[in-house]
């Protein structure tokens, strides 16, 4: 499979303050993004090198196998951007607005920014000075979706749209997806990621700190594991089990509670020499991971249910 992006130790400085520092990742063709950090850890730089809106201060990177600076025109020509902070001239109404854009495009179908305006609640009538945040959102979501581009960049693209019309736009990206487009996608909203993502990169401080599936991220992180028992049982013939975290007992000895990592072959095997009366555990929530990797420690699950 090509790659969409390819960044290689891409760093970008801003005086004695690091914006982005030795970023190296890679971007498949056809697949969902998600690219996670809080404000200020890098997302919005990493797009802005990527579409040369910035220079980088090191490194490099190609996108659509384009050199961002050399192939500008062309990179921008095949790709749908949506800016964190859109915005055009508040003077036209949405409608003009939609279609002298598409028209810079080379020429988009009237029915396909209708539709797009439609399914998202856009009122092409009214003046953009006139829309709400959340309104002025769909504009620039109908902007960069209406040429169906091969790679769609969107910077937190789901800010201020309230949930019925941010599952609408889960639906455009999936249907992109469908449709062989590569979706970067840049969010601090985990649940919005987790239904879409096929991989996700999480950013710390300009740095990324991991890069995995969901479900790989999840199968590594810490788990919740609580198990009954019929009698009292004794913490100390599973404190050195493998994968264990932090083994403690009830107040009655016969509910044990642990974090899990890996496999939980040695505690199903040495509970066995019990009498089980229950057995409980928790996978832990992207957020959760996500809290992990952002703060370096380890993951708090959930209590099990």
């Amino acid at each position: 499979m090509s790659n969409a992006i390819e960044i290689r130790d891409l760093t970008k400085s801003y005086g004695p303050r690091r914006g982005l520092t030795g970023l190296t990742l890679d971007i498949r063709e056809g697949e969902v993004f998600g690219y996670l950090g809080p404000n200020g850890a890098g997302k919005s730089t990493t797009i802005r090198l990527l579409l040369d809106l910035i220079r980088p201060t090191s490194g490099a990177a190609t996108v659509l196998g384009l050199d961002p600076r050399r192939d500008g025109v062309e990179m921008r020509r095949r790709t749908g951007y949506l800016a964190g902070d859109f915005v055009v001239d508040g003077r036209q109404r949405v409608r003009e607005c939609l279609r002298f854009l598409g028209d810079l495009r080379g020429g988009v179908p009237r029915h396909r920014i209708d539709d797009l305006a439609d399914r998202l609640g856009l009122d092409q009538g009214a003046t953009i000075k006139s829309l709400s945040k959340g309104n002025r959102q769909k504009v620039g979501l109908v902007q960069a979706f209406m040429h169906t581009p091969e790679l769609l960049i969107l910077d937190e693209p789901t800010s201020g749209l309230d949930p019925l019309v941010q599952q609408t736009f889960l639906e455009l990206v999936t249907e992109a997806a469908g449709n062989g487009q590569t979706v970067f996608m840049s969010s601090h909203i985990m649940d919005e990621v987790e239904a879409v993502a096929d991989r996700l990169g999480i950013l710390r401080d300009g740095t990324l700190v991991a890069l995995d599936t969901v479900a790989d991220l999840r199968a590594a992180a810490t788990r919740r594991i609580e198990i009954g028992f019929a009698a009292p049982v004794s913490v100390d013939e599973f404190r050195t089990l493998p994968g264990l975290v932090e083994p403690s007992l009830d107040e009655t000895g016969t509910v044990l509670r642990a974090g899990l990592t890996g496999t939980p072959d040695a505690v199903v095997k040495a509970a066995a020499r019990h009498t089980v009366t229950a057995l409980h555990t928790t996978e832990p929530h992207l957020d959760e991971i996500f809290h992990s990797h952002y703060t370096g420690t380890a993951a708090a699950p959930r209590p099990a249910a």
